[in-house]
């Protein structure tokens, strides 16, 4: 019995790469963003997709909906443990402002032991969508679900799966509006594709 995955990055907000926004409300897709969403929809109608769950954030529920529209999805599930990571103080921070501090280094140097002023460790995020991928694989067993989230929340999935350490998750990138797919089953589970952008 296997369960497909799904792993989709949201689409582009307007200011993707400019500052961090972690969990800020109001992060929206802008006109290039939508775009790229339709076109996921258009890719993801080719798969039978019985079930959609997806973070929180406006920006991968504005993702979401055009995915479930074009594969008869009726409804999307919100799901917290797909959320972006908790980045604490950082969260509305530029990455100008954020180069200086010492704690975002280490971050980005040292993720596997590193962690957010008040927020998250990479070792958090990766428990937490583990943990759900199990569950969601023990309700849709031969079945294709989309787990439509954020660049560091699938990174952590794709490093448990080829048992790579998190701090890892920078040898490979998780674009806008790409595709991860994982196959997933009572023997473990596999990835089939990274990154690939509809």
């Amino acid at each position: 019995m296997t369960t497909t995955f799904f792993l989709i990055r949201h689409a582009a907000h307007d200011n993707v790469g400019s500052y961090l926004a972690g969990r800020m409300d109001g992060v929206c897709l802008g006109d290039a963003g939508k775009a790229q969403a339709t076109q996921l929809g258009c890719r993801m109608a080719r798969e039978p997709i019985a079930a959609i769950l997806c973070s929180p954030r406006e920006r991968t529920r504005e993702t979401a909906l055009p995915i479930a529209l074009a594969c008869g999805v009726g409804e999307i599930a919100i799901c917290a443990e797909l959320d972006e990571i908790d980045f604490g103080d950082w969260s509305g921070k530029t990455f100008d402002e954020l180069s200086g501090n010492a704690g975002w280094r280490a971050w980005n140097d040292q993720r596997q032991e590193a962690k957010t002023p008040n927020g998250e460790t990479m070792l958090d995020v990766q428990q937490r969508v583990v943990a759900v991928m199990n569950a969601v694989h023990e309700q849709h067993q031969n079945q294709c679900v989309a787990l439509v989230s954020h660049a560091d929340v699938i990174k952590a999935a794709v490093c448990k799966v080829l048992g790579l350490p998190a701090g890892d998750c920078f040898r490979f990138d998780i674009d806008p509006a790409s595709i991860t797919t994982i196959v997933s089953g009572d023997w473990g589970a596999k990835l089939i594709r990274l990154n690939e952008v509809a």
